[in-house]
């Protein structure tokens, strides 16, 4: 899995800062900018947290890359709805001999890694036989959830709070709970009083919501 931030919106501590506090105020924009440098804007920014005012995380959003995840992940991810998401095209790329995913307990069994290898195998050479009849767009059609794919990603603050939410729990799959927590590492780098309180919901203040279904060992916290 590669993850990177691509892009993201300059100095995003300060734009919350200053879109929460227009709100209050009768000052003119950049005059609420200049007030709000530093540790003023940091301060302002985790009250709005603790308090609950998510409006303004609206305001900022941040664009992955990301490549070496599974079909699988990125059928996860987009239910995500408040996101943008341009994936690589199973429609125009063709993928003789592709690469693939494999999930740590397969990885850990040598009878079910030798199953699974056998079947992405035989995928692959089905697949590549159909490209020689068919168009790729109908080839794909066996083409596994293993299959290795790359998308970019747009998210703002809000939406990835939700995100964070629930894929940093212990309980999410595992591959797309690697993707999230090194998301959440690239934008605490960058706007770390934004997301000062980002993380899997046992971190809130309600405590974990899963009820029955919780794990009950939240991850630590960082």
């Amino acid at each position: 899995m590669k993850v990177v931030l691509l892009e993201h919106t300059p100095h995003p501590d300060s734009v919350v800062a200053a879109a929460a506090r227009l709100c209050y105020s009768s000052s003119d924009i950049e005059i609420i900018r200049k007030r709000l440098e530093g540790p003023k804007a940091d301060e302002l920014v985790k009250k709005l947290i603790a308090m609950g005012h998510e409006s303004p995380l609206e305001h900022v959003s941040f664009t992955f890359g990301i490549e070496d995840v599974s079909r699988a992940l990125s059928h996860q991810l987009v239910r995500h709805r408040i996101a943008s998401y341009s994936q690589q095209s199973q429609r125009y790329v063709k993928f003789a001999d592709f690469d693939y995913v494999v999930p740590p307990s397969i990885l850990a069994d040598d009878h079910a890694r030798a199953k699974f290898t056998e079947a992405m195998e035989y995928l692959s050479q089905v697949y590549g036989e159909l490209l020689q009849s068919v168009p790729a767009e109908d080839a794909r059609y066996v083409l596994p959830n293993a299959c290795t794919t790359k998308l970019i990603a747009t998210m703002n603050a809000r939406s990835l709070y939700n995100f964070f939410n629930l894929r940093c729990c212990r309980r999410a799959q595992w591959e797309i709970q690697q993707l999230a927590w090194e998301m959440l590492r690239q934008v605490k780098e960058v706007a770390p009083a934004v997301f000062s309180a980002a993380g899997p919901d046992c971190w809130g203040a309600q405590g974990c919501g899963e009820g029955d279904m919780s794990c009950g060992d939240p991850p630590e916290r960082t």
